[in-house]
């Protein structure tokens, strides 16, 4: 099993019963699940490129913090990159947690006072709605739900 260590995971105590995914109880069931499920089809393709099952991570932000807001509540917040695109990870209460953290390496990410990202305005895209859609789908098979 790959160890855990995705942004928040050392503060990450939220537990939930979630009737559609009942094996996902906490922040990190859900994470190590999702590590089974991405893949270079649910990448951004603009980064698919760079996708390796050994950065499984890369290029998964928005459709697994949207994916994680479907299953724990609370905000899906983005950071603004230098290529003008968000780096999307979520706020639940007072956790912050960042599914997809990985795929930056040592890079040091400030995770303070960014906006709000709308869902309606990511899935207007849709490329990033049937993503989303797809790794809906593969964790749901995954889970043998």
């Amino acid at each position: 099993m790959k160890k855990i260590k995705f942004y928040g995971c050392h503060n990450c105590d939220i537990k939930i019963e979630c009737p559609e995914y009942p094996s996902i109880q906490t922040v990190q069931s859900l994470y190590e699940a999702l590590l089974n499920v991405c893949c270079a089809e649910t990448c951004a393709p603009r980064m698919r490129d760079r996708w390796t099952a050994d950065n499984p991570t890369m290029g998964q932000c928005s459709i697994t913090a949207f994916l994680a807001q479907d299953i724990f509540g609370g905000e899906v917040r983005g950071i603004l990159r230098p290529d003008g695109n968000y780096h999307c990870y979520n706020v639940v209460g007072n956790v912050v947690f960042d599914l997809t953290s990985e795929q930056f390496g040592d890079e040091k990410l400030d995770y303070t006072d960014n906006p709000i990202q709308s869902r309606d305005v990511h899935f207007a895209k849709e490329e990033k709605f049937e993503r989303y859609k797809l790794l809906k789908e593969r964790l749901r098979e995954n889970l043998h739900l």
